[in-house]
């Protein structure tokens, strides 16, 4: 395995630094400003102005739709080797990564609509979505059952002619907040009485169908992440063109395993990039900051926090990088081991970090003044999106065990799952 930067890698990761300098980190403090004048005036859930301006920008500098391998419809797409430190840079600042036509839940469901989507369904959905022009959701966990197990989706697709009808309800919406949210991707039960993973299928839901809902937005540690938002949705007989499902009925597990994987190791890049901005805020705040006659940096504690912080970072960026790697070359089922290992150990390492970043800043580390308690807020919740951590330590047991006795292949599959 080589991890070595291509000179195209090295170029982009060259010019997502400079922009950053030039317009990421300048700007954090309007991103938050502008979205407590827009809830001062009555209303959060407007998309900032800086985003949009910086888009443009990022597009005519050639940083857009990075995230995408293998599609003739974003041909400046990278493997997820390639993808890897860029979008770690992107993970340095919460807000970045929409900035590049990067961000969650976007990535995700044009990757789901690239590999699985019919040429229509890519034209009307994917094509303005690899635009910038709107925004997605995917819904596929529920309040009412433990959805760390998706067998267990109660959300009804029901066949009626030439339509699907859908009842249910959903939450963790990431992304349907957002008034520019045009298509949700949900995920339900068509056939209860199939086999226990060729129940669910996968079905497109134009956000302004009759019938939907959105009843709140849902807190993380007390940020609501407006204008994205995390919303809990109803869905009362809703009605969509049967034409609206994606590769047929019973695909969905199939679908959320190809869609899970790149979801997953996109978080924990980000997961990175997240742990490397806390390791140097860090030794800034050592370096200037004095405490019984000497800096923080003279601490010993704070030598061995930060000494840590770096074995830490390197050993979880390397294991990423082997996963993207194989993603690559082997596909995500021979992955799956790397996968279930980079999503336990990357936002576990990042906590680890910024608590460390957090109690060297004292009371400021916990405020709004410095980003550190918004970046602990999103690592803690990356332990159960996408998965919590007990699955994935569940699935990875298996697999290790299989190397040594003889299981069936079921008991040994990787999990799909989005949260508790």
């Amino acid at each position: 395995m080589n991890f070595d930067y291509s000179p195209k890698v090295q170029q982009l990761r060259e010019q997502l630094l400079a922009f950053f300098d030039a317009h990421i980190y300048p700007n954090e403090r309007r991103f938050f400003e502008e979205i407590q004048a827009n809830r001062a005036a009555g209303n959060a859930w407007v998309p900032t102005k800086l985003i949009e301006e910086l888009k443009d920008k990022a597009r005519a500098a050639g940083l857009w739709n990075l995230f995408l391998p293998r599609s003739a419809r974003a041909p400046q797409g990278l493997s997820n080797l390639e993808y890897a430190p860029l979008c770690e840079i992107m993970g340095r600042v919460s807000w970045a990564a929409e900035v590049f036509n990067c961000s969650a839940p976007d990535t995700g469901n044009m990757e789901t609509l690239e590999r699985y989507g019919t040429e229509a369904q890519k034209d009307q959905w994917l094509e303005p979505l690899l635009r910038g022009d709107i925004r997605s959701a995917f819904l596929m966990t529920e309040p009412a059952v433990a959805s760390s197990d998706a067998t267990n989706i109660e959300c009804r697709i029901e066949r009626d002619g030439d339509d699907y009808v859908i009842n249910g309800r959903k939450w963790w919406s990431s992304g349907a907040g957002d008034p520019r949210c045009a298509i949700y991707i949900l995920m339900g039960k068509t056939n209860p009485d199939a086999g226990r993973h060729e129940q669910q299928s996968m079905v497109l839901v134009p956000a302004n169908t009759p019938g939907i809902t959105v009843l709140r937005p849902l807190s993380v540690f007390g940020y609501d992440d407006a204008p994205h938002g995390h919303m809990e949705i109803a869905l009362k007989n809703v009605r969509v063109p049967a034409a609206n499902i994606l590769l047929g009925e019973g695909r969905g597990f199939e679908i959320a395993q190809g869609r899970l994987g790149p979801g997953r190791i996109h978080h924990c890049m980000r997961s990175i990039g997240a742990a490397e901005r806390a390791l140097e805020l860090m030794c800034e705040r050592a370096i200037h900051r004095t405490a019984f006659g000497k800096t923080l940096a003279q601490q010993t504690v704070t030598q061995e926090r930060i000494a840590e912080a770096r074995c830490l970072i390197e050993q979880a960026r390397l294991l990423t990088l082997k996963a993207a790697y194989m993603m690559d070359t082997v596909g995500n089922k021979v992955a799956k081991a790397e996968i279930a290992m980079i999503k336990i150990v990357a936002p576990n390492t990042a906590l680890k970090v910024i608590d460390w970043a957090i109690q060297l800043y004292g009371g400021m580390g916990v405020s709004d003044d410095t980003p550190l308690a918004m970046m602990w807020a999103h690592q803690r919740t990356l332990r159960l999106a996408d998965g919590p951590d007990e699955v994935h330590r569940n699935s990875l047991a298996k697999l290790e065990l299989a190397r040594h006795m003889k299981l069936s292949p079921d008991s040994v599959s990787m999990p799909i799952t989005r949260g508790a």
